[in-house]
């Protein structure tokens, strides 16, 4: 670790305690000896960041002290860029677009070690899915889930039999082969997934679920042990 990422963690760990952080404590989480802990604080200190407390008693940074954002280690910047580039394996267009317009605005922001872009990074991904097209476009599953409007939907199940079905959008899962809509059903009156290839209709209702979708969400992934 060299030593401006170094400062910074030690300013983003004093960020986040809620109590004061012993020179060992940090050195811990840093993997670097108590030694070099007490030189970067009195060098962070020399630099203006009100940082309060004394060798063998532990430190605390006043509040108000605010970093530039977006200020990422090479390995978090790498991390971002696979996150962004697995999304091709989504096969949804809108996330890829959206994949595009975060790498372009983290660009922006970053120093200038790598001018050629975020996702010009040495780590790849391979784009391949095998998600079967569909003509309800994710994109609107989404807004339904921000919204918390309810779904009517036509499912064709694999018996070949379609069923109508009012449902509450709660989660859209990106498998490898398949896109699936967690839902809760009226019908049914529990939670269930939909193939999103398999919605032969799709429409959006005047119902809202409001307040009512976060607590349905963390049901759905302690019932299915996701999250």
């Amino acid at each position: 670790m060299n030593r401006s990422t170094r400062l910074f963690g030690i300013i983003q760990l004093l960020r986040s305690a809620n109590r004061s952080l012993t020179a060992q404590e940090i050195a811990a989480e840093l993997e670097v000896t108590r030694r070099t802990i007490y030189r970067d604080i009195v060098a962070l200190q020399s630099m203006r960041v009100p940082i309060d407390g004394e060798a063998g008693v532990g430190y605390i940074l006043r509040p108000g002290f605010d970093l530039p954002p977006l200020m990422f280690t090479a390995e978090e910047v790498e991390a971002i860029a696979v996150g962004l580039s697995l999304l091709k394996r989504t096969g949804d267009t809108g996330l890829e677009r959206a994949a595009q317009n975060v790498a372009r605005k983290i660009t922006d922001v970053l120093p200038d070690e790598n001018p050629y872009g975020l996702l010009s990074q040495s780590v790849f991904t391979s784009n391949w899915h095998n998600i079967p097209k569909s003509d309800v476009d994710p994109t609107e599953l989404r807004q339904a889930i921000r919204d918390e409007t309810k779904l009517s939907i036509e499912y064709l199940d694999v018996k070949a039999s379609v069923t109508s079905r009012v449902i509450l959008p709660l989660a859209l899962i990106y498998y490898v082969d398949s896109l699936v809509l967690a839902t809760w059903c009226e019908l049914r009156k529990g939670y269930r997934h939909f193939r999103v290839d398999r919605i032969q209709k799709c429409t959006t209702t005047d119902e809202f679920f409001k307040d009512s979708g976060h607590t349905l969400r963390m049901n759905w992934q302690a019932e299915h042990q996701l999250g």
